[in-house]
């Protein structure tokens, strides 16, 4: 057994025992970790709301060396989770981004990069900033760090270069764009606008951080909602519970 420090975010709680939770975090260094929390729900708790539900907090924790939850000795709480007015959409789309990470990141895989674009996402959430776009920056940073960003620039059909054309049609069970020959073969599709097709390139290739001052028609969204959901239903295996209190259809 080892000892370790890093900086995580709190994505999932559970009870463990009347006094016990085990608690899910993505931490920086690690990536994804279960740990236990002995004690955690005891009146006056050592760890305190270091522990609330997308707090960022230093923690130190026992790793163990084969089988078992990790212990987690230390949660030192850096801040809170809290959205402007108690905006309920913004308060919606952490418990999106929560769910995504416990569903979709690996025990001890890091991805720091994701792990700031994380802490980006909830600092503009917080900050009330537009939640569809925040969301959807999101998710292109995580599928793109799990390997599941659609291809646009080759057919996923036949490997070649997709042209240039108004609309494309993307299937993200294929993993990306078809070209318009193979679209002939294919029942189901999303119909995808060029414009729309540039916004999710501009998104996918902007770096993380700050309001991004890309306009977004509601059309736009729409078809580029189809698309991601489909991907990150493909990825995850089933629709994200919390996703119809973001998008209800």
């Amino acid at each position: 057994m080892s000892t370790e420090k890093t900086e995580a975010i709190v994505i999932r709680r559970a009870d463990f025992s009347e006094s016990s939770r085990v608690v899910t975090c993505f931490s920086r260094d690690f990536g994804k970790l279960s740990l236990i929390a002995k004690g955690a729900k005891r009146p006056k708790s050592a760890f305190e709301a270091g522990l609330d539900l997308l707090a960022v907090c230093n923690i130190v924790f026992i790793r163990k060396s084969s089988g078992g939850l990790d212990i987690l000795t230390e949660a030192q709480l850096q801040r809170r989770f809290e959205t402007k007015d108690r905006d309920l959409t913004g308060l919606y789309g952490g418990y999106y981004v929560a769910e995504l990470l416990d569903g979709l990141s690996e025990e001890y895989d890091a991805h720091p990069q994701l792990y700031d674009d994380v802490l980006a996402t909830l600092a503009a959430l917080s900050a009330g900033e537009e939640v569809p776009t925040t969301i959807l920056r999101f998710e292109l940073s995580l599928l793109r760090e799990i390997g599941q960003l659609p291809a646009w620039d080759v057919c996923v059909r036949c490997g070649q270069a997709v042209q240039q054309a108004d609309w494309f049609g993307m299937k993200p069970s294929l993993g990306g764009v078809v070209c318009r020959p193979c679209l002939e073969h294919e029942e189901y599709y999303h119909r995808l606008t060029a414009g729309s097709l540039a916004v999710m390139r501009h998104l996918a290739e902007e770096p993380f951080g700050g309001q991004t001052r890309l306009s977004i028609s509601r059309r736009q969204m729409n078809e580029l909602r189809k698309v991601i959901d489909s991907a990150v239903r493909q990825s995850l295996g089933r629709r994200p519970k919390t996703l119809s209190f973001l998008n209800p259809s």
